[in-house]
């Protein structure tokens, strides 16, 4: 392949993160606001969803169910984002309030809208890339990890994301 080619693939796909963030961030936006028609018009109606934590920790859950299921009753646990980063179609976002809350969320965006939710509730978490087609296969190489320095001294459980 040429330059030119690779520079035009490569303004693709970053122009491709920009979109994935921008509706992440429309979400959060719209959690915040409690406007629910913006929420419901980016996520798909089949999302897939899964969740690491203690099982009082559902507050995204009741946030996107419009406060019909158990957990944050009022729905006064607010979502304020610290990092948001990109690997190919997932975005991850991160975020704690002081030494106690620490979560990350991982969103899967197609075609325009979020397909799949990952939610890690006082986790940390390390995203690995396992694909054999990004080269040889060697081992995995860390994509990303857990990295809020107010809470680098606190014990938590920690999981792998293989991508």
């Amino acid at each position: 392949m040429d330059n030119s080619t690779n520079q035009a693939k490569s303004e693709f796909f970053e122009q491709e993160n920009q979109n994935h963030v921008a509706i992440v961030r429309a979400l959060y936006r719209g959690l915040a606001s409690g406007d629910t028609s913006k929420v419901e018009g980016l996520i798909a109606s089949d999302l897939e969803w899964w969740f690491h934590g203690p099982q009082n920790c559902h507050f995204m859950m009741n946030k996107l169910t419009l406060g019909k299921s158990c957990g944050d009753e009022k729905g006064a646990f607010i979502f304020e984002p610290r990092s948001i980063d990109t690997i190919d179609e997932c975005v991850i976002v991160e975020g704690w309030e002081g030494a106690e809350v620490y979560w990350v969320h991982v969103w899967t965006i197609e075609d325009g809208m979020i397909t799949q939710f990952r939610e890690y509730f006082n986790t940390w978490l390390t995203v690995k890339d396992v694909n054999p087609q990004h080269g040889c296969f060697k081992a995995s190489s860390t994509l990303w990890q857990s990295h809020p320095s107010d809470l680098a001294k606190r014990s938590l459980p920690g999981l792998m994301l293989a991508i």
